[in-house]
């Protein structure tokens, strides 16, 4: 039989195989920082298990043992120690959380403390399309402390209620006992229905006479740290506060400085609105008297953050015969108008939509109005109708005040005259001025009327559209989200009151603002006769005529889109309602012929000018006295 021996090919062979494996071992091996994240790793591992371990080891007097069944009677008769009469709660009640949901809401209860630790708005996300949370991580807190016969302060956030989760037709009802025994509990009554943001929610004790000394107060504490869910900043801060109601229907709200606090009497909600989402607590009962606090989170607008404001109440709760039974209501969901409209609760209140006259107009004009055209076209589209709309009702009044500068501006030259008369007695020259005035049907007052017209349907816009939830995430040719500014173009710096990107519409606007004002300003001195000061006027309204645009600049840049999307197209029919007055509808040689019609007839003065008059004639006769007397 021949022997095998190795050739040089084989050799060879195995050479390259050898030095192959080589090279991978080589290449696999781990780099010094992968080394350094290998023994870092096994460092938190042996910490990680080290901190159960002490866990475990010191798990001896605590609540959670007994809610998982632990029966070590040393260990009960520690915690009974703690709880007193709610020993038996702990013991029996179980760590778990329970999740419950609705077609709108998706709701999760802690079985410690009994409240909601979370709130999910199933329908809505926020800036980034993530949903949007009310409540989760912590950031709420649902506490009743109260004193028990045996001189201790128990706080039910570290107490264990027993959950019983229940359907009656498309209610879910969630009920959280606190337990001294079977027959002797506090309990949280949630009642969740299909549809509704609004749950009923109920705070009962039943046998807890003897364990509640009803010598000192109950009170209710509810915390809660709003979560940014807005583009802006600064724009959602500004809209997030604490709104309360009291004493049968007067309203108010604090939350607009740093730290702010308030009391009232009689509350029968409180609302921690975070701009266009908002949790409400109502009562059946008021609240005797409660307590508010708003903390602002927000220390640099220009960081991004993950809360804006704290908010806190605390509210008394009333015994009963030594019991609580408190009747109450949470909502949890959109601070829409017509939604918390819809509860006849006086709720639309949390919406700001403008004191006195200013809320009727948004009430019962703009937003039924909004509401129709949105129905009908997209919201861009909507809000440019409904500027042509707002702008042709009031076209009137803008006639009227460019038909009083008319008649001034040709009246010009004899007021001028009148005042050049009698420039020694400026007393003499303002009654003769009166009088001219008079004659002719051209008071500088009818101009100012219309404009004062205007002043509410500007502020009742002004807050319309911030408040509008309808307009959220809405777009609008290159506009993402009405409710939000617009973006064509992000800085690398953030300039002070503007901040750091670009936005076109507040452009738009400014621009138009500014042509609007150049044509009304001329006109306006025009009309004006010259007097002493007048040079420093004229100065002034060319700064005004630079300076608002460049205001309209800065101030909206941040702020919603829409309402800079109606600013731009405000003023742009403005020009034109302008343009076609001026040019089409105002003939200056009828206005002359009807001034000097209007001269020779008697003029029948008003009881007002009557007493104008008589009041300016006894100055004048006062003034000629005390120069008789000086001589």
């Amino acid at each position: 039989m021949e022997e095998k021996k190795l050739d040089v090919n084989s050799i060879v062979g195995f050479l390259l195989i050898f030095g192959i494996l080589m090279y991978m071992l080589w290449q696999n091996q781990p780099t010094p920082e992968e080394l350094e994240a290998q023994e870092k790793a096994k460092q938190e591992q042996v910490e990680a298990d080290n901190k159960v371990k002490a866990q475990e080891d010191t798990k001896v007097t605590t609540a959670e043992d007994f809610a998982v069944g632990t029966t070590d009677s040393l260990k009960l008769v520690g915690l009974k120690n703690k709880l007193g009469a709610f020993a038996y709660s702990a013991a029996t009640a179980s760590t778990e959380e329970t999740l419950v949901e609705s077609d709108l809401l998706a709701l999760t209860f802690n079985n410690k403390g009994g409240y909601l630790s979370e709130v999910k708005l199933k329908k809505h996300t926020d800036f980034k399309n993530n949903p949007i949370y009310i409540i989760k991580d912590k950031n709420a807190s649902l506490n009743i402390n109260f004193g028990t016969t045996d001189s201790r302060i128990l706080n039910t956030k570290d107490l264990y209620f027993q959950p019983t989760v229940t359907k009656n037709g498309n209610t879910t009802v969630v009920s959280m006992k606190l337990k001294v025994s079977e027959s002797k509990f506090l309990e949280y009554r949630y009642e969740l229905k299909e549809g509704e943001y609004m749950m009923d929610f109920t705070i009962r004790s039943q046998g807890l006479s003897d364990v509640i000394n009803g010598s000192q107060p109950v009170n209710l504490d509810w915390d809660l740290k709003t979560y940014r869910h807005a583009k802006s900043i600064s724009y959602e801060n500004r809209y997030t506060e604490v709104v309360f109601e009291y004493e049968d229907g007067k309203d108010d709200y604090l939350g607009q400085s740093e730290l702010s606090d308030d009391t009232a009497e009689d509350v029968t909600y409180v609302a921690f609105k975070q701009h266009f989402f908002t949790s409400i607590l109502l009562t059946d009962k008021p609240f005797k008297t409660a307590a508010f606090e708003s903390r602002n989170l927000v220390q640099n607008e220009d960081i991004d953050t993950v809360y804006t404001k704290s908010f806190s109440a605390k509210l008394p709760l009333e015994l009963a015969g030594g019991e609580i039974n408190q009747s109450m209501d949470w909502y949890y969901g959109p601070s829409d108008y017509k939604i918390l409209n819809k509860y006849d609760r006086n709720l639309d209140e949390v919406v700001p939509l403008g004191w006195g006259i200013f809320g009727w107009i948004n009430r019962y004009l703009f937003i039924p109005l909004f509401a129709f055209l949105g129905d009908l076209m997209p919201y861009g589209i909507a809000i440019i109708v409904m500027t042509i709309l707002i702008k042709l009702l009031l076209s009137f009044v803008q006639y009227k005040q460019f038909l009083s500068q008319a008649k001034m501006k040709i009246l010009k030259p004899e007021l001028d005259a009148v005042r050049e008369k009698h420039k020694d007695n400026k007393m003499k020259a303002q009654q003769e001025t009166l009088a001219l005035q008079n004659k002719a049907g051209a008071s500088p007052m009818a101009g100012c009327l219309p404009a004062l017209v205007q002043l509410p349907v500007f502020y009742a816009l002004f807050q319309f559209f911030p408040s509008a939830f309808d307009l959220r995430q809405k777009s609008f040719l290159w506009v993402k989200d009405l409710s939000s500014y617009d973006t064509i173009a992000e800085l690398p710096f953030t300039i002070p009151f503007y901040g750091d990107h670009v936005s076109l519409f507040p452009i738009l606007a400014s621009v138009a603002i500014f042509f609007y004002m150049r044509l009304t300003t001329g006109d306006q001195m025009a009309s004006q006769p010259t007097q002493e000061g007048m040079p420093d006027m004229a100065k002034m309204m060319k700064y005004m005529m630079y300076f608002s645009p460049l205001m309209m600049l800065f101030f909206f840049n941040n702020y919603a889109s829409g309402l800079s999307l109606y600013y731009f197209i405000s003023n742009l029919i403005s020009i034109g309602i302008i343009l076609v007055i001026k040019n089409y509808i105002l003939d200056e040689d009828k206005i002359h012929a009807q001034i000097q019609e209007n001269k020779k007839k008697p003029k029948k003065e008003s009881r007002f000018q009557q007493k104008m008059k008589t009041m300016m004639e006894q100055a004048e006769q006062q003034k000629q006295a005390q120069q008789k007397r000086k001589k």
